[in-house]
């Protein structure tokens, strides 16, 4: 049977397509993913599948926000100019060329599709035997794990563990879940443990060392080999090029220039308009790429001068509700304070607008957050990269 397609599927690839099931092709889990939807096995409320909105309107309003710190766009802005939206526009322009074009043009060497009974050993061994053919051979292999889907609203879970201080990688199906990531007591499989084999060569992984798969698209991984170690790229189609403060400039000399032109053939002369033009579409697209550089995964900063993504900070993940909402309050605030700053009658008091709508909220937000993250128990923490990682997995949207 052919395997279901998700919302999220990538692109179909020429490469070859491992399954690692034993099951017959006519899936009985398919079956029992009914009869289990049949027996209360169903999609508990408020869980959510919409995980990347609030990512794309804090990229957004960060665009628009950074374009009202000029008076002449404010200005031009008061008489119906869109040079604030211009602005939100390039600051969701690095994901949507990574989601809309990118990730389309990726190739893979080997897929690894694990069925509606998967062996957690077969998925194992299918992965240290790529990861030990890059060693061997020097050529880096892209490798994509897919998920496993046995109804409309029903995942069979299974997490894939890169352990570089045991030089292991480690599997483990675990139990079925809803589409929002919901598991359903009991449903793991009968006598399932965890399948670690040795890899035989160092190993280097940068982002989560675990991986949970479950819905839509599974994640990818990239094999390299550099000097005597083994790296392993999460995503490597993501953040490759698209992020690049270089990109940044060159975006914003584009906007400028097409402007120009534009001004030029329709009224013989140009004006500022082309130059505030490029100031807000450069600094809307670096404002998102800085954003992106507090997280985990980092970004290829300085393409094509620099060819691998560098790690970021570390400090938020990208799908935590805080770090977005409070991105969304303080732009909305900054917004709010240029606009009133640069308008002919101000009636803001800056010094304590400025403590009550942004850096109170930021002390109090932010202290809340890095409280929460030091307080994490470990079930916790594996949620929270899950999250990032079906964040970073999923398109970004506005609205």
């Amino acid at each position: 049977m052919q395997r279901a397609q998700s919302l999220f599927d990538f692109a179909p690839s020429a490469s070859r397509r491992c399954s690692t099931s034993g099951a017959s092709a006519q899936s009985p889990s398919l079956a029992r993913g009914d009869e289990a939807s049949r027996m209360g096995l169903t999609r508990q409320k408020g869980a959510s599948t919409r995980r990347g909105n609030m990512k794309g309107i804090a990229h957004f309003i960060t665009g628009v926000a950074l374009a009202t710190f000029f008076p002449e766009v404010v200005r031009q802005a008061a008489e119906g100019s869109l040079l604030p939206i211009l602005g939100g526009i390039a600051g969701i322009l690095p994901d949507t060329l990574d989601f809309k074009f990118a990730r389309y043009f990726e190739r893979y060497d080997l897929e690894i599709d694990p069925g509606p009974e998967p062996d957690a050993r077969a998925i194992a061994e299918q992965l240290v035997g790529a990861m030990r053919k890059v060693y061997e051979t020097g050529r880096p292999q892209n490798v994509m794990l897919h998920t496993i889907r046995l109804g409309a609203d029903l995942w069979r879970q299974y997490v894939v563990r890169f352990d570089p201080a045991h030089n292991e990688v480690a599997v483990r199906i675990g139990p079925l879940v809803n589409t929002g990531q919901v598991p359903f007591p009991g449903s793991e499989p009968e006598g399932a443990e965890e399948v670690r084999i040795k890899v035989g060569v160092p190993m280097v992984h940068t982002y989560d060392a675990e991986n949970r798969i479950d819905i839509f698209s599974g994640p990818s991984f990239k094999f390299v080999r550099r000097g005597d170690q083994l790296h392993v790229h999460f995503l490597d189609w993501h953040r490759r090029w698209s992020h690049s403060l270089t990109l940044a400039a060159v975006l914003a000399l584009g906007v400028a220039g097409l402007f120009a032109l534009v001004e030029w053939l329709t009224r013989g002369a140009i004006s500022q308009t082309p130059l505030w033009a490029g100031v807000v579409s450069g600094l809307g697209f670096v404002g998102h790429v800085l954003e992106d550089q507090l997280g985990f995964m980092g970004s290829n900063l300085f393409y094509p001068f620099t060819r691998e993504r560098m790690i970021g900070l570390q400090l938020l993940r990208s799908g935590d509700a805080i770090p977005n909402f409070l991105t969304v309050w303080l732009s909305v605030a900054l917004v709010l304070f240029n606009l009133d700053r640069f308008s002919a009658s101000p009636r803001l008091d800056p010094p304590v607008y400025l403590l009550l709508a942004v850096a109170l909220p930021l002390v109090a937000l932010g202290g809340l957050y890095l409280l929460q993250r030091r307080r994490q128990e470990p079930e916790a923490e594996e949620a929270t990269q899950q999250r990032d990682i079906l964040s970073e997995a999923e398109e970004v949207e506005v609205g």
